[in-house]
């Protein structure tokens, strides 16, 4: 089986499965919204990772009315919250270490300090 990142399906592919046509996920590229995998004849490749990503876009633009520049800048917000709550994560787990002298004790993990809800009509 694929990982998550492996860039693996052609771009006629990805449009078919999300019902949309190949050149918005061209728009998409063009816009820096996904960047998707090149094969050595430079055909498109898609990752799981970028379909959901698709999918996200599609969700804001469709169902939120939020224009690609909007999408551009929630997705830039949603990256650097994910690193920071991956930085903050570390710290938690040195300062408990730090606390207890213990490298195994164990650290509840919280997932993200955001959370993306979309309601279905």
């Amino acid at each position: 089986m694929y990982s998550y990142d492996e860039p693996v399906y052609l771009i006629s592919v990805v449009a078919k499965i999300l019902s949309i046509h190949p050149q918005t996920l061209r728009q998409y590229e063009r816009e820096g919204l996904v960047e998707p995998g090149r094969t050595d004849g430079k055909m498109r490749l898609y990752s799981q990772r970028d379909i959901d990503k698709i999918k996200t876009i599609l969700r804001l633009t469709r169902d939120l009315g939020v224009n690609l520049a909007g999408v551009d800048i929630i997705l830039r917000l949603k990256d650097k919250l994910d690193e920071q709550d991956k930085e903050l994560e570390e710290l938690r787990i040195n300062l408990e270490k730090f606390k207890s002298n213990q490298a195994h004790k164990h650290v509840l993990k919280k997932e993200s300090s955001y959370e993306v809800i979309i309601f279905q009509k």
